[in-house]
Order: structure tokens, then sequence, then C-alpha cells
């Protein structure tokens, strides 16, 4: 699974914040990893130099393996907080997805096959 991770300037003001949500969310996603071909991260801050209640956003999305890409957007007073919710979020979505595929994947019924 690749991991691409992006950031406005002014998100990036503290050591390692990129790791530090990188790590953060190949975590939270560990057990989708076989499944998912890339993951992108993209954390802002909406109010720029302005403060303001839960002005970061962490917005990921996950592109299963012969799927349809599935994004999230969370929102925090800090970068860390929204890229926590964001990755709970999405492993929630995948983990419903990868459900209904799986109960659902079936083999045909013999009397079905041609």
């Amino acid at each position: 699974m690749q991991v691409q991770f992006n950031s406005d300037s002014s998100v990036m003001g503290t050591e390692n914040v990129a790791e530090r949500i990188e790590a953060s969310v190949r975590d939270k996603l560990a057990r989708f990893e076989d499944r998912l071909t890339r993951v992108e991260i993209h954390v802002r801050d909406e109010n720029g130099p302005k403060h303001g209640a839960d002005d970061k956003a962490c917005m990921i999305e996950a592109r299963p393996r012969g799927g349809k890409p599935i994004g999230v957007t969370e929102h925090a007073s800090k970068v860390d907080d929204a890229a926590s919710k964001a990755a709970r979020t999405l492993a929630q979505r995948l983990e419903r997805q990868f459900g209904k595929a799986e109960r659902h994947g079936h083999d045909a019924r013999p009397d079905k096959v041609l």
C-alpha cells in the first residue's frame, strides 16, 4: 500500500507532523493493507492564520484494488485529531465495504451454472 501525504504550508508548523500522521493512518488501516493500492492524506488549515474551533481538516482517500476510491473528511482543532478521526471513519467504511463483498461474494448455486 502506497501512502502519499499532502498539506498546506500553515499545517507544517510542528516537527515531523507528516511522519506522525502517516504512521497513525497506517496503523489504523493496517488490516486492509493487502486490499488497498494507495492511500492519500490531505491536511489543511481552513482558517489560515486566524484561529477557530475545528479549523483543521484531514481528507483521506483510499483506493481499493479493483474498486472505486473511498474518501472521508474530518475536522478538529488539531491536525493529529482530525487525521485520527478521518482514519477511524475510513476504517469503518472499508470494513463495511469489504464485509459486504465477502458476504455477497459466494459461488453461483449449482442449479444456476450453465
